[in-house]
């Protein structure tokens, strides 16, 4: 009995680079303490090797340089496979220096990194949420929905952008990324979310409204915020007292009256 012929036909660069974004879904999964996400890069980056270094000796070459210690942030992960992609196909061509790569893998992934830690974990993601919260207690459930599923979407074509500009520009792609200044993007939402606090203030606040208590309460989370940041409290312990101080407020108000004989 004849063994049927298998397909065996490796993929074509373009098909090669799909599987490469789609695993990018997936690189999480393997996070690890000792290489942190380098699994997850890996698998990202193993169907795009294979399709540029069709010679053995060359791949095993190509995948020892992303088998170590990998961390960014993983909204960044396609653009920065995208990116290495483009690399590997100039060092195939033999117009890049695989050492050169060393040099500024590193370094690109922990910047990319600390912008993504700032953009989207410390500002975009709590806009949406602070957004959220404020949207359905004003009774606002599909306006809430709506925009949650338009920030996914928006977050899927940030994805795919940035993965066909780094396999298109490489490491040049980087210079526009620096155009769209998202650091102070970052800051400017961050003064969103300090809006959208106040208004989610105003809406669980008790009534009726009372301007010195507001007053205080603003204070107060002024005076333990500033402690975060110079590092005199830790945020868990400056939350907590915090939420101790709002839970015991009447308690202290009436302390405050009966010393004023009020």
């Amino acid at each position: 009995m004849e063994t049927p012929h298998l397909n065996t036909r490796p993929d074509s660069h373009a098909m090669a680079y799909v599987r490469s974004f789609m695993r990018c879904y997936l690189a999480g999964a393997g996070f690890n303490t000792r290489g942190m996400q380098n699994i997850g890069l890996m698998y990202a980056m193993q169907p795009g090797l294979t399709a540029i270094h069709t010679n053995p000796k060359d791949l095993k070459a190509a995948q020892k340089r992303y088998v170590r210690h990998y961390q960014s942030h993983p909204f960044w992960l396609p653009c920065l496979v995208g990116i290495y992609l483009q690399v590997e196909s100039t060092i195939a061509a033999g117009r890049f220096p695989p050492k050169m790569l060393a040099k500024v893998k590193d370094t690109t992934a922990y910047t990319l990194s600390a912008l993504g830690d700032s953009v989207f974990a410390g500002s975009l993601l709590i806009f949406w949420a602070l957004l959220t919260i404020c949207l359905l207690l004003s009774e606002q459930g599909v306006a809430a929905i709506v925009m949650g599923l338009s920030f996914f979407a928006g977050l899927q074509a940030f994805r795919v952008y940035t993965f066909i500009g780094g396999v298109r520009h490489g490491f040049k792609f980087l210079e526009r990324l620096k155009r769209w200044d998202l650091i102070n993007w970052g800051l400017r939402i961050k003064y969103a979310n300090a809006a959208l606090l106040l208004w989610l203030w105003a809406l669980i606040w008790p009534r009726p409204f009372v301007w010195w208590e507001w007053l205080i309460g603003v204070l107060a989370l002024m005076v333990f915020g500033r402690f975060v940041r110079t590092g005199l409290a830790s945020r868990v312990v400056a939350a907590a007292v915090f939420v101790l101080f709002i839970d015991n407020f009447g308690l202290l108000e009436q302390w405050v009256r009966t010393a004023l004989s009020l």
